[in-house]
């Protein structure tokens, strides 16, 4: 049976078509006690989703739909090692990079826990050794700068998390960040740098991954024309199960880390990939995120659906997706440090559930995945909220709020809070033309200060921004693309479509370098190239 057509579906159906035309000024005056049944919290992370167009009667069928496509026992599967990867045969257990030390998670047979803990303690002497200065450069010199170089999860992971734990990163080290193939990205990551105080991490875990080692080579050649080829061993590290390439690229095998076919790039921050920010943060500090992670895991698993804060912001995503007609969803977050997590989230999302075809090789029947986008409040709303305001899309927020800032300014924080409340407020409630003209406003200039509202939005907030409730938030929006792909029968964790467009750039290059253009390649193509060569000749 196609999902839009199984008995929970045709349900929600039916009571969305009862609330077509209500406001949400309606649903808040009819019911005093909404926020009763659309609010939870997990260990200081507080979810309101009362501002979007559902009804506490909305939220018991959305549930029994999750019941219904078995999110419960396919979170379970997923965290007990089941090949819930269908397209690869594998598992998907990321959650096991954060399980504590003693925990037992088998994969055929076999518990990987110790082996997670043991690329975990290799980490944390490395990462001591370098923030101590007991790891030197080829000179002696301390490491102060350390550029990690990879692509796609493998970069907006690490990325993210470091950037969002600013106020954590150690004041002796300068953190940068190379994923680009534009030689750009690479002269601006060194820029200013001391090859010889300057360590790079190569992510890759065939490295082979041509932008990735396109880049390695490249830093390779600005350290070793300083500091010559024996300098190598020093100054690069590398997360990859490649030792025979780590080796041959001269990075020594006490300075490689591996991970493992059931970490998706996308979920694999928690594993060696972190490693950057392990250096940066600290190992202590690092076990923390990882504590904030696997304590949502747990209530993830653990708790009923009603008020699993995970399970929440992926039904009313549903909801606005499958019933409210989104196509879009905007992630606002009132913190500077999280300007990062749009950028991480729309990989997450995106490559997850981006896909249009079931787990039994069929079309889908329903829509799924959204396109992800956002920035940092308040500059979003000097961009982008006015076409949310007053535009004629729907186009639902998660606006993220932080109680207490981890560098007290002032009344800034204030200020923060005070704006991010208000958006959510003006989305939902608006001004109605006539009080609008109630304010005395001419005529002419109503409709134009009129807002409609009626615009969903949830509200995550969190009582600090630490590795602890990074750690939590970063976890929430994971098991939250993973109950959305449950409920909509796809594969999450596999990206085919990633590999098409880098097959026929492999091909393209083929033919920038060679003598002619290939008869098979499409005249729009052949037409670009041919410009191409002429411009850069």
């Amino acid at each position: 049976m196609k999902l839009d057509e199984s008995p929970a579906w045709v349900n929600l159906l039916n009571h969305h078509a009862t609330l077509r035309g209500v406001h949400l000024r309606d649903l808040f005056a009819k019911d005093p006690a909404r926020l009763d049944r659309l609010t939870a919290e997990v260990e200081g992370v507080y979810l309101d989703i009362s501002k979007h167009r559902i009804t506490p009667e909305s939220l018991d069928l959305l549930i029994a739909l999750a019941e219904q496509e078995g999110v419960v026992e396919k979170l379970k599967a997923m965290m007990t090692g089941a090949r819930v990867n269908t397209t690869e045969d594998r598992p998907a257990l990321h959650t096991a990079l954060r399980a504590p030390r003693g925990s037992v998670i088998e994969v055929d047979g076999e518990n990987v826990v110790p082996q997670v803990h043991e690329v975990l303690d290799a980490m944390t002497e490395f990462s001591e050794d370098v923030r101590s200065g007991r790891h030197t450069g080829a000179t002696g010199k301390q490491i102060r700068n350390v550029i990690h170089i990879g692509i796609g999860g493998s970069h907006l992971g690490p990325r993210f998390v470091t950037d969002a734990l600013r106020p954590f990163v150690s004041p002796g080290l300068t953190m940068r960040f190379i994923s680009n193939v534009d030689g750009a990205d690479l002269h601006a990551a060194v820029d200013g740098l001391d090859p010889a105080e300057t360590l790079f991490i190569v992510a890759s875990k065939t490295f082979t991954t041509t932008e990735t080692i396109s880049n390695a080579q490249e830093a390779r050649s600005w350290v070793t024309a300083s500091l010559g080829d024996d300098a190598v061993s020093s100054h690069f590290a590398a997360v990859s199960t490649n030792l025979d390439a780590v080796e041959g690229f001269g990075i020594k095998a006490a300075l490689t880390f591996g991970f493992w076919d059931w970490v998706g790039g996308r979920f694999s921050v928690a594993s060696a990939i972190g490693l950057p920010v392990m250096i940066a943060i600290g190992p202590k500090a690092f076990r923390e995120f990882l504590g904030g992670m696997h304590a949502m895991d747990q209530h993830a698993l653990n708790t009923p659906l009603e008020s699993n804060v995970p399970a929440l912001v992926a039904l009313v995503g549903i909801w606005s997706i499958d019933f409210d007609g989104a196509q879009s969803h905007a992630v606002i977050p009132y913190a500077r440090d999280l300007a990062s997590l749009p950028a991480h989230l729309q990989q997450l999302e995106m490559e997850s559930n981006g896909k249009s075809v079931t787990n039994n090789g069929e079309q889908v029947s329903v829509p799924t995945a959204p396109i992800v986008w956002g920035a940092a409040g308040t500059d979003a709303q000097h961009a982008f909220l006015q076409l949310l305001h007053q535009g004629t899309v729907n186009v639902p927020v998660d606006f993220i709020l932080v109680a207490r800032a981890a560098e007290p300014f002032g009344n800034h924080q204030d200020m923060l809070f005070a704006n991010g409340v208000a958006q959510a407020e003006a989305l939902a409630f608006g001004l109605t033309s006539q009080e609008v003209a109630d304010s005395g406003e001419e005529a002419a200039l109503i409709p134009h200060k009129t807002f409609p509202g009626n615009h969903p939005s949830s509200v995550l907030m969190i009582e600090s921004l630490n590795p602890f409730t990074l750690g939590q938030l970063l976890s929430l929006y994971e098991h939250k693309v993973a109950i959305q792909g449950f409920i909509w029968g796809i594969d999450s964790f596999d990206q085919w479509g990633v590999a098409l467009g880098k097959s026929l750039a492999t091909d393209l290059i083929a033919e920038l370098e060679g003598p002619s253009i290939s008869a098979e390649t499409d005249t729009s193509s052949a037409a670009l190239i041919a410009r191409y060569q002429l411009l850069r000749d």
